[in-house]
């Protein structure tokens, strides 16, 4: 799309949700990635005080998320509510170590707080951030992603919702143009993608408390020792399995770090990042001497096919 066209994109989805909508009161799922900021942005502009955010707090955020999220949408005087969802998503996903099984549990758990929030609102509508590679995946079996339903025929008023999906027939790069046409700061429409069920499937098997907390902080390190590589997707990934390691001269049986790192354009295809093993090396000897539970960092080089971005 050519950059009149965004803006038309912008005008026809206003003036569609302002139609849809009237004067009723809508609710958006609002996670920190681009793909949400912009679908609220759009909902704001079109009904403005009658849409309420929410940020659900599921346990599985990156550090600092809620904070980055209330930061990035100050200048569009958009208030972002709190939910504390924590104990319900790992209470859901205990025990479940199977990647889809992990992934629809978190789906159901998604959307059953949001009709929650619906009916405490006294809200008709949920806006959601759902973009076209999410449904096509989906549909293809690939993954299962949380945000989508009526696509693979599940009804969502079976939780108690009618959805807006403003964004759903775009692909990632351009919702980043969408989502700069509307003002949003480059620490938004430049952000990497972060999966809704963000770091539960970040851990092979099962997502403990413990073994997302190993995750996240490993994530955290990734994406500041690689931000100024600006690749489409990085994060940390923690193996099921553990290793022998060294620790004071004496045997550490420990985790293992995956690092995974990808360029692309609609998260369609991916190749690994270019990493030059300097930087690697500086990566692996800062996890593990922060973390000293991993004994053992490796770097992913398998491109997207084979291989999924995502591990789970």
């Amino acid at each position: 799309m050519a950059e009149i066209e965004y803006k038309k994109f912008i005008e026809e989805k206003v003036s569609e949700i302002k139609k849809l909508v009237g004067t009723e009161k809508v609710v958006s799922a609002m996670s920190g990635g681009v793909d949400s900021a912009a679908a609220t942005v759009l909902a704001h502009n079109a009904i403005g005080n009658n849409l309420s955010a929410f940020f659900i707090d599921t346990g599985f955020m990156r550090l600092n998320e809620y904070e980055n999220v209330v930061n990035s949408m100050k200048d569009h005087n958009i208030k972002i509510n709190l939910i504390d969802a924590k104990e319900e998503f790992f209470s859901a996903l205990k025990g479940i170590t199977d990647p889809e099984e992990k992934r629809k549990a978190f789906r159901n758990i998604f959307y059953s707080v949001f009709g929650n929030v619906l009916k405490q609102e006294k809200a008709s509508y949920l806006v959601q951030g759902t973009i076209k590679a999410d449904v096509i995946e989906t549909k293809a079996k690939v993954k299962t992603q949380h945000n989508v339903l009526e696509q693979i025929g599940i009804n969502p008023k079976l939780y108690g919702l009618k959805i807006i999906e403003p964004l759903k027939e775009l692909y990632k790069d351009e919702v980043r143009n969408v989502a700069k046409e509307l003002g949003l700061p480059k620490t938004i429409y430049e952000r990497m993608p972060f999966p809704g069920p963000g770091l539960s499937i970040k851990v092979i098997g099962e997502a403990t408390k413990e073994r997302i907390n190993i995750v996240r902080k490993a994530t955290y390190i990734v994406e500041q020792e690689l931000k100024d590589l600006r690749p489409f997707q990085a994060f940390a990934v923690l193996m099921n399995d553990k290793a022998t390691g060294l620790k004071n001269n004496e045997r550490n049986y420990g985790n293992i770090i995956i690092i995974r790192a990808v360029e692309s354009k609609n998260a369609m295809t991916a190749k690994p990042t270019q990493i030059s093993f300097n930087i690697l090396q500086k990566l692996g000897k800062r996890i593990t001497s922060e973390m000293p539970e991993v004994v053992r960092v490796a770097y992913e080089i398998t491109a997207k096919p084979p291989a999924t971005i995502e591990y789970e």
